[in-house]
């Protein structure tokens, strides 16, 4: 999974000359130069749109996913966590254009996706619904599940009170308030997406550099070791038993990779209700994501585990990413995590929510809308009160059986996006 990611990222960096180098800052402007603008009621604007697709790659794997990174690859898997967001942003870059170019309208607003430019791009009916199928169980039902359950676990650890009445609460709670923005449909979930997200991914950058300037002097040690480690056999440890090079490549490009979700198919479902004048300018946009999600807030989780070494203990997952924020922030630390964890897992939920709605939509019309509500607020209280081990190892499955069809799309239909492309920096 991880060569077809990733190969497929360098392929089409190639094809596209590098554009994520070269067009990198064209994509911040066309980013924020919509953001005080009106949306339509055919479409939103591109901030807005981003917003959406960040408040589904911003989550439990930005704060879990990197620690767990660290832990198992060594400092050396964040350097590979950063190629992989290179080459992702190609990927990205390339899913966004495709579903500008198939979206199809759905009584007043836009929608696509991968089983629209496979079905429509490709000509395949039953691969573009054997994806729809996989990402409705995939993110709709069992991701919701993994990401109710962190929110769960990080309030538990909060107000350390942990019963099976608790988490029944939290779970229903989180379900309510999903429910009331869910069935709003995609103008009220990217509202909410766009005046969310900013300040999250704003608090959480400012107490990780907070922590970064406290702790200074170990910055160009922490950054020569995570270059050092990820290269060299030798270096590769820094400090966690058993690591080698080729776990910190394993481990840095698979949470890379599954953290910006650069490939997943879920994120176009986003872009291509943008309202853009060329797909291509939503393809810019959608890099944008990449680079904040992986490159900016990974690497300042990364900065803070290392620095505080945190990554050292014996704790795992998010825990990890608690103890840095403790040992940098001190008491307030732990309720700081707790209290970002729950706005990145809620707006996961969100973003995932409405990914499955569409191919629901896709599948069964608007007849299906109702009871796969229903199904998504269900499962939210059900990963609550369950622990998750196997509901990790059934999404992780299923996350598989959505990157190969939409893989192939993209190897595909590579002539179509290099053709969009070329007509954007023309016409400009």
């Amino acid at each position: 999974m991880l060569l077809f990611l990733l190969g497929t990222g360098i392929w089409l960096t190639l094809h596209l000359g590098f554009i994520q180098v070269r067009f990198l800052g064209e994509g911040f402007k066309k980013t924020f130069a919509p953001l005080f603008k009106k949306d339509q009621e055919d479409g939103i604007n591109s901030f807005k749109a981003l917003a959406t697709s960040i408040s589904a790659q911003v989550g439990t794997g930005n704060l879990a996913g990197v620690a767990t990174a660290i832990a198992s690859g060594g400092p050396g898997a964040i350097f590979w966590m950063w190629i992989s967001s290179f080459f992702g942003m190609a990927t990205i870059f390339a899913e966004s254009v495709l579903a500008q170019t198939y979206k199809k309208k759905q009584g007043a607003q836009p929608v696509g996706g991968p089983a629209f430019y496979i079905q429509y791009g490709l000509g395949s009916k039953w691969l573009a619904g054997f994806f729809a199928i996989a990402i409705i169980i995939a993110l709709g039902f069992v991701g919701n599940m993994v990401q109710s359950n962190a929110i769960t676990v990080a309030m538990n650890q909060t107000l350390n009170a942990d019963s099976f009445g608790v988490r029944f609460l939290i779970g229903s709670f989180v379900a309510f308030f999903v429910g009331l923005i869910l069935f709003g449909g995609i103008q009220r979930i990217a509202n909410f997406a766009g005046n969310i997200v900013p300040v999250m991914a704003l608090l959480y950058i400012i107490g990780s550099v907070i922590i970064v300037v406290l702790y200074w002097d170990q910055l160009l040690p922490t950054l020569s070791l995570i270059v050092n480690a990820a290269i060299n056999p030798n270096a590769a440890a820094g400090g966690v038993l058993g690591a080698t090079v080729k776990e910190a490549v394993r481990y840095g490009i698979a949470r890379g990779l599954f953290s910006n979700e650069a490939g997943m198919g879920s994120t176009p479902h986003a872009h291509a209700v943008a309202k853009v004048k060329h797909p291509a300018e939503q393809g810019l946009v959608a890099m944008v994501g990449v680079f904040i999600d992986t490159v900016i807030i990974c690497t300042l989780t990364a900065l803070v585990v290392i620095m505080t070494d945190a990554h050292k203990t014996d704790l795992e997952a998010s825990a990890i990413t608690q103890e840095g924020f403790a040992r940098g922030l001190g008491e307030f630390g732990i309720p700081f995590i707790a209290v970002c964890l729950l706005f990145f897992a809620f707006t996961t939920i969100l973003g995932w929510a409405y990914f499955g709605e569409v191919n629901v939509r896709f599948l069964f019309g608007e007849k299906g809308v109702p009871p796969y509500r229903a199904i998504v607020l269900l499962f939210i209280v059900v990963g609550a009160i369950v622990k998750v081990e196997f509901v990790w190892q059934v999404a992780d499955t299923f996350n598989a059986l959505m990157v190969l069809p939409n893989i192939l799309a993209l190897l595909l239909l590579t002539k179509v996006v290099k053709r969009s492309w070329k007509e954007y920096r023309e016409t400009k």
